[in-house]
């Protein structure tokens, strides 16, 4: 029996929290290499990470060591519910959303729609051996990149954890944006192409 999303995020978040330091360190440390290494990895144009938090793995070691053509960006609360991306460099200015979460200090309908990323990283909360991504229920990367389908990468995604994260399955909805790829600091799994059915996005428990 596939447990119900709401339970098996908290479990699965608790368990991401309790990763000790070095760990964690090692962890993104290794993560960047297999990031590096994906055969579809950009060398030049728009990268996106995420800020991570409540016990994400980090992606500073991948940000640093990013090809000098490529920028590195992050996601910024748009409206109607999706994400856009703004260029981001330690040190540059942040603010903080609505969720917490820091963000770059600008105006949002001036950051990077979805479709001008080359690949995007996206934080994950549990995965499976078939590569199904569960997220934090909120649907911002399912929405934002719903025009996808598996004829028109780029951009590419990238679902990032801890092994720890891997869970038998996952069920999954019409929706959900299927990854290129889910990375940790052990393996890589790649997904086969999809089809994408634009639908609207229905909250998850």
């Amino acid at each position: 029996m596939i447990p119900d999303r709401a339970s098996l995020r908290s479990g699965l978040r608790s368990q991401r929290r309790a990763i000790p330091a070095p760990q964690r360190i090692a962890a993104a440390d290794a993560l960047a290499n297999r990031l590096l290494s994906l055969a579809f990895a950009p060398e030049s144009g728009y990268v996106a990470g995420y800020w991570a938090m409540d016990g994400e793995i980090a992606l500073h070691s991948w940000q640093l060591r990013l090809p000098r053509a490529l920028i590195y960006c992050l996601p910024v609360l748009y409206h109607e519910n999706q994400l856009r991306f703004a260029p981001w460099r330690p040190g540059d200015a942040l603010v903080t959303n609505r969720f917490g979460i820091p963000e770059p200090e600008v105006e949002a309908d001036s950051a990077l729609a979805p479709e001008a990323m080359s690949m995007v990283v996206m934080p994950l909360v549990g995965f499976d051996g078939a590569g199904r991504r569960l997220g934090m229920g909120g649907g911002w990367y399912d929405r934002s990149f719903a025009f996808r389908n598996a004829s028109m990468p780029p951009p590419w995604l990238v679902g990032v954890g801890f092994d720890a994260q891997r869970v038998d399955t996952l069920a999954s909805e019409a929706w959900d944006v299927v990854p290129d790829a889910i990375c940790t600091e052990s393996q890589t799994l790649l997904s086969e192409p999809h089809e994408y059915e634009p639908r609207e996005y229905e909250p998850r428990e």
